[in-house]
């Protein structure tokens, strides 16, 4: 398990736009039952989430169309939380960073870490936003 004032900061990069912070199974199982869409970012301490993931979803939000419910889990961290929310991902692999979107619980969008590990945010961002655009 990653120290917490190692991962504090990196939670905060979510948290502070909008983010809530899932830390245990109850609090993920609760956010996955709510209605519309929700986005889930399992956060990572590696390289690709801090110069891709966090910096593409959250200028993802930018857009007119958004998810309505915005969660995070923090792998190495939140063990059985981002176990939790990697078991509703489902048929995809575990995979950190990744980001997932769910519609009324059930998984429509999901990207791994191969989509985001070389990508540029920007790249990141169209493709969730392409998924809003869809499904918000």
């Amino acid at each position: 398990m990653y120290p917490e004032d190692l991962v504090m900061p990196m939670k905060a990069e979510l948290t502070q736009n909008g983010f809530t912070d899932l830390s245990t199974v109850e609090a993920v199982e609760e956010f996955l039952q709510k209605k519309g869409t929700t986005l889930i970012v399992v956060n990572s301490v590696c390289g690709c989430a801090a110069g891709g993931a966090r910096p593409g979803v959250v200028h993802s939000l930018t857009g007119d169309k958004k998810p309505d419910n915005l969660g995070t889990v923090f792998a190495g961290f939140d063990i059985d939380a981002t176990n939790t929310a990697r078991a509703a991902m489902m048929p995809f692999p575990p995979s950190s960073p990744s980001v997932a979107l769910f519609k009324d619980g059930e998984l429509v969008h999901m990207l791994e870490r191969h989509h985001i590990e070389g990508h540029s945010p920007q790249m990141i961002s169209e493709n969730l936003q392409q998924a809003y655009n869809e499904y918000c």
